[in-house]
């Protein structure tokens, strides 16, 4: 009764004009993110960070969000019709999407995307209304201890499920913690780390890392790499399957949702992962696995709804707990930060019409972007004639001008520069930047509750021992690093991002 008690608060807080209009921007713009190759939501969100000064808290969160999913539902577009995925998780989506399309099936193929992710994103929401608030009761038990501990199991599950090397995952996460603390202490009020620059001792702007790492760096990429695609964006075809293509579609369907929604929680996890692992699991339960990576509808319908389910997945850690689950929640988190709201459990009882709010936006959401992407598919058929060398110019001018009106400071042009070039030398060394980007945002909070728990504890380090729920999520940490240790985990770990190649 009280869960539909909160819906109907949520109902008539998204079924606003206002919030409707902020929700239809925001899935407009991702999808339009998402089908174009070399933005992505991260710097796209970093850059309209400086729009939710001037809006209401709860009308950014539901714009920002959409973009979030709705770039989910967009880069699927691209990966099927030219098999360039413009978003990361839509990577295995070109394995069977883009068959499909060669085979004389894009429409089918465009219609199952978009129909798999709208189940997929409903399931999702349904479970984040679900979840999210006996989470956030247990939330409430948490302390200092519990949260230092909560946080150091986040870091050490991205490091886990960071696609690539080990090794290279652990440094950027540990990079992104030692970024974190440059800037004035908060105990002693000393500038530390600063070397004498001034613009250095309120810290490093993770928007603009985040746009310099995933922006900038992602356009030098692009402008490398020569266009070999094959254009089918002039033979759609009919969009409705066929009995055949639906029959073996919605059951991996349903089966990728399960593993969205079950990934999607995790730290570090999300769409990306749990498009992998879907791939992963309906090839090892088909009767045919020689079919997959040749136009194969489960290994499109699969992959496509455990990417939505995923994405909206991950946003219960960061509602209940206030600890973003990846680089689009940490993004989120300083939007939060913005209007003076602290992430956390009390978010529910404090701001119950932005939680509730931003819930049920999401299922609104997933009805515009179903409506909006199929009759919209000769638009962004249009978009993708759109020379790259043509496109980037524009990108990089929105872009900065995004990190200059963060605060209006031409110094955070000049850091989004620096982490473009280094973030340019990380893609050629495979290093992925989401691990550093967590390290960053949650260093200042890990470093903050440490001190927090040991002063309480007159600086006993058994505080974090001797409490039986910090003990158990440091256990959980361990058990972590332990299984990825062992070398038949590791083995089917590297098996599972395979296909990305």
């Amino acid at each position: 009764m009280e869960l539909l008690e909160n819906l109907i608060l949520g109902f008539s807080v998204a079924f606003t004009l206002q919030n409707l209009a902020y929700c239809l921007l925001g899935c407009l713009l991702g999808t339009l993110i998402g089908v174009l190759p070399g933005i992505g939501p991260v710097p796209t969100i970093a850059m309209l960070l400086p729009i939710t000064y001037v809006l209401p808290p709860v009308a950014g969160l539901i714009m920002l969000a959409g973009i979030y999913y709705g770039a989910a539902y967009g880069g699927s577009t691209t990966a099927i019709l030219v098999a360039l995925p413009g978003e990361t998780a839509a990577v295995v989506t070109v394995l069977d999407g883009h068959q499909m399309a060669r085979n004389g099936r894009a429409g089918a193929a465009l219609a199952i995307a978009a129909l798999g992710s709208f189940f997929a994103g409903c399931v999702a929401t349904l479970v984040i209304a679900g979840f999210a608030p006996p989470l956030a009761e247990v939330a409430f038990k948490f302390g200092p201890a519990e949260y230092f501990s909560l946080m150091v199991l986040g870091l050490i599950g991205a490091v886990v499920l960071a696609s690539g090397s080990l090794p290279k995952a652990v440094c950027m996460i540990l990079l992104g913690l030692l970024l974190g603390m440059v800037g004035t202490d908060v105990n002693s009020g000393v500038a530390r780390y600063d070397f004498g620059i001034p613009e250095l001792q309120d810290g490093i702007d993770f928007a603009a890392v985040a746009m310099g790492v995933f922006g900038f760096a992602e356009i030098m990429s692009n402008l490398e790499l020569k266009d070999k695609r094959v254009d089918l964006t002039g033979k759609i075809g009919s969009l409705y399957p066929n009995k055949q293509e639906f029959k073996e579609a919605w059951p991996a369907c349903v089966r990728g949702t399960a593993v969205g929604c079950a990934l999607g929680i995790l730290p570090g996890g999300g769409a990306v992962l749990s498009s992998f692992a879907s791939y992963t699991l309906e090839k090892k339960l088909s009767k045919s696995p020689e079919r997959f990576g040749r136009g194969h509808p489960a290994g499109l319908a699969g992959p496509e709804s455990a990417n939505n389910a995923g994405s909206q997945a991950s946003f219960i850690p960061l509602l209940t707990l206030g600890i973003p689950g990846n680089a689009v929640t940490a993004l989120m988190i300083g939007a939060m930060m913005i209007h003076n709201i602290q992430p956390g459990p009390q978010v529910m009882s404090s701001h119950p019409d932005l939680f509730w709010g931003l819930i049920v936006s999401m299922w609104i959401g997933n009805l515009m972007l179903v409506v909006l992407n199929l009759p919209l598919v000769g638009l962004w058929v249009k978009l993708l004639n759109v020379p790259y060398r043509i496109l980037f110019p524009a990108i990089l001018v929105f872009c900065t001008i995004g990190v200059y009106t963060l605060n209006y400071n031409v110094f955070d042009i000049w850091v989004t520069a620096a982490f473009g070039l280094v973030g340019y030398v990380w893609t050629k060394l495979s290093c992925e930047g989401a691990p550093l980007l967590l390290g960053l945002v949650l260093g200042p909070m890990m470093e903050e509750n440490f001190r927090r728990a040991l002063l309480l504890a007159r600086g006993d380090f058994t505080t974090f021992l001797t409490r039986p729920l910090s003990l158990s999520l440091l256990l959980a940490a361990a058990v972590l690093v332990v299984l990825v240790a062992l070398p038949s985990i590791r083995k089917k770990r590297e098996e599972a991002f395979v296909d990305e190649d």
